[in-house]
């Protein structure tokens, strides 16, 4: 992985998310127009979707920021693999175990980083992320246990519910949760946030 140069800064938030959740927003629709058409290959045909959104992802960490990050990377990866296997089986359970193995994959790096004696916390949030150790562990196994835990989820919705209805729960059902999970978590992390600003001097007499 490259290091980041002076030319190639992070891109706007606004641009990385309409590049994480434009995808998935677009394929929502796609699943949802198709299946309203009566087409039972909605959610393979709409796999297209997936593959586009994971190539312009990757696009664009390489031009854009020249790196790839991560999270975003393997995400990406498992996208073209699973959408490209559903594509060629024309099977739609390829892209719907997609989300568990990726989540299970986000647990099993957390917990074996933790058990290893690194920061893998620290992979996925950023290089901002600077916490005491036994907070960060706290943290780690936290995330794991969820990661888990929305794998788990993943496999009992597309097992049981309508096509269209495991399509809500992927997008915007999982980021909503995810996102609802790290704020649950905001407390601990700001009540060990170390404090970098110094102190004001004292005003002249």
């Amino acid at each position: 992985m490259s290091e980041m140069t002076p030319q190639a800064r992070a891109l706007p938030a606004w641009v990385r998310y309409t590049i994480d959740y434009g995808g998935l927003a677009a394929w929502v629709l796609t699943l949802v127009a198709l299946s309203l058409m009566h087409r039972s290959d909605a959610a393979v045909t709409s796999s297209w979707v997936i593959v586009g959104a994971s190539l312009l992802a990757l696009a664009v960490g390489l031009i854009a920021e020249r790196r790839l990050a991560p999270m975003p990377l393997v995400t990406a990866v498992l996208g073209l693999i699973f959408g490209g296997l559903t594509l060629f089986f024309h099977d739609e359970r390829f892209i719907k175990i997609k989300p568990t193995i990726l989540y299970s994959a986000f647990g099993l790096f957390l917990i074996t980083g933790a058990l290893r004696g690194k920061n893998p916390l620290k992979v996925l949030m950023g290089d901002a992320f600077h916490l005491p150790d036994p907070v960060v562990r706290t943290l780690t196994l936290r995330y794991a246990l969820f990661f888990f835990a929305v794998a788990v989820a993943n496999e009992a919705v597309w097992r049981t519910q309508s096509t269209v209805f495991w399509g809500f729960f992927k997008f915007p059902g999982v980021p909503i949760i995810i996102f609802l999970f790290a704020m649950s978590q905001a407390p601990l992390m700001m009540k060990h946030m170390p404090d970098d600003e110094a102190a004001p001097p004292p005003d002249a007499p």
